[in-house]
């Protein structure tokens, strides 16, 4: 597997979550901006013991001479001629993991937490973004109930790869296999995708309240 430079994207620099006051409340005032929007106040005693997000994320793809880095897919990098054009290295499956378990929480969504347009994002390994959501996620009291990813591309061919990516959304998530799966699909050649100009994924999340 290809070694990411995650030392490029300083654990520092993340977004932090605002403090919790003693009665269960997030802190007056503490709500952060984050790109055009801030994180809502929080009452953890109103929490509903289940939550359920959705993320989707779409890439181009290209050459891999154009694009300037490989396919990266759930972490693992897929040894073929096309790369994947974007900011970061392109992980359509950490991406629309990390949105849906933001979506459960009501948080802001990935590209305000860590936009496009900001240096220290370029080409980073994108596990540190789903690190930041399990932060998040674990602060606010909730664990994976499960996760069920669906990775639609053309290519390249993904099967042999699958297992990897399920193994390293289970350890960044600090969960067990049983509550994470990920299935793949081409399109059928049918538009960017089914070209293979472009590639994408959906991820359903549940978040269980921990007791």
């Amino acid at each position: 597997m290809l070694q990411r430079a995650l030392l490029v994207c300083a654990a520092a620099a993340l977004p932090r979550a605002a403090a919790f006051s003693a009665g269960g409340r997030r802190v007056a005032g503490g709500a952060r901006a984050l790109g055009a929007a801030a994180e809502p106040v929080v009452d953890l005693a109103d929490e509903p013991l289940m939550r359920i997000g959705h993320g989707f994320d779409i890439h181009r793809m290209s050459s891999l001479e154009q694009a300037g880095q490989p396919v990266v897919i759930g972490g693992v990098t897929i040894p073929c001629d096309l790369g994947v054009e974007a900011h970061s290295d392109g992980d359509v499956i950490y991406h629309s993991v990390v949105d849906a378990i933001l979506g459960a929480l009501t948080l802001p969504d990935i590209g305000q937490l860590f936009p496009d347009n900001d240096p220290q994002w370029k080409g980073c390994d994108s596990s540190a973004f789903m690190k930041e959501a399990f932060r998040r996620m674990d602060e606010r009291g909730y664990r994976i109930g499960n996760v069920d990813v669906t990775l639609i591309l053309q290519a390249p061919k993904v099967k042999d790869f699958k297992p990897a990516m399920k193994e390293n959304i289970v350890d960044l998530l600090q969960t067990t296999p049983g509550r994470v799966n990920v299935k793949a699909r081409t399109h059928e050649m049918v538009d960017s995708v089914g070209e293979s100009r472009a590639l994408s994924c959906h991820v359903v999340a549940i978040l269980e309240k921990k007791m």
